[in-house]
């Protein structure tokens, strides 16, 4: 595997960092994973806009603009195998003394960028569904910002493994949810799809934004807002989505089926465009 790391390629083996970086010590950094098709990185203005987001949020000035970003990306595509990838980006505040407060003045930050086999969702998956479970939404308040210090969703995403589903979709308050643990959680009731709202308490998704489009596009009556508690128990089908995962149905919540317990007409519809969106648009 051929990685970047402070302006150098090199193989992941040869790459290291001082333990002193604050991504280390603070996990204070932000990251970017972007889906490879074809050897075509999908959507990367929008991911690097993302990427900005978090850094903004973070206040870390960023270390490339888009077009050195798109240098070092494809350059990691071609030096990796495989037509389908998945991009990973970690940008940290740097290497200084462990001080709670930003370096003063400040430090050259630390930029990582690796590429990995994009593997898709498994057939059987597409015919069964998947299982998840729900939890108290216990992060901070910043979601919406992509930063490496991830223990609440490793956490939360755990409660899942360890009771052998795929997911934990997230109940912010006990009152509406949010998302999933390392996705995006979409509703559907009477042939229209629900979806929480983009803000502070969500990672804005770009598949989410993916099937919403595709939704609006085929006369699929969709609404954003935010989804009761209620609504998830007594949903006709679920849906989750996220660049690795593109779009998976949920057919059972916390031991119970969700609709008939079998992937529904609408996932059907959506997987289909969205195939056909990636057949078309992203390996075009």
């Amino acid at each position: 595997m051929t990685i970047y790391l402070n302006g150098q390629f090199m193989p992941v083996e040869d790459a290291k960092i001082s333990v002193l970086d604050r991504g280390f010590i603070f996990g204070d950094g932000v990251y970017e994973v972007i889906p490879v098709y074809s050897r075509k990185a999908f959507r990367l203005s929008q991911h690097l806009q993302r990427l900005q987001h978090s850094l903004d949020g973070i206040q870390l000035p960023n270390p490339h603009d888009e077009a050195e970003w798109t240098e070092v990306l494809n350059h990691l595509i071609a030096a990796n195998d495989g037509d389908d990838q998945q991009l990973y980006l970690h940008v940290t505040r740097g290497v200084a003394k462990r001080d709670h407060a930003f370096p003063n003045p400040p430090v050259p930050p630390t930029v990582f960028a690796m590429s990995s086999p994009l593997l898709h969702p498994p057939a059987h998956l597409l015919e069964t569904g998947v299982a998840a479970v729900t939890a108290e939404d216990n992060r901070w308040l910043r979601c919406d910002l992509k930063a490496i210090s991830l223990l609440p969703n490793v956490l939360l995403r755990q409660r899942a493994v360890e009771a052998g589903c795929a997911e934990t979709v997230l109940i912010r308050n006990g009152e509406f949810m949010t998302e999933g643990a390392a996705s995006n959680i979409f509703v559907v009731r009477d042939g229209a799809l629900y979806a929480p709202p983009k803000g502070h308490l969500m990672l804005p998704g770009i598949t989410y934004d993916v099937i919403l489009e595709l939704a609006a596009a085929n006369g699929i009556p969709c609404h954003v807002g935010r989804v009761p508690v209620a609504a998830l128990h007594t949903a006709d089908e679920l849906l989750m989505t996220s660049s690795t995962r593109e779009v998976l149905p949920i057919t059972q919540l916390d031991g119970q089926p969700v609709g008939n317990g079998r992937p529904g007409p609408l996932f059907a519809k959506l997987y289909s465009l969205y195939q056909t969106f990636k057949r078309e648009v992203m390996r075009a």
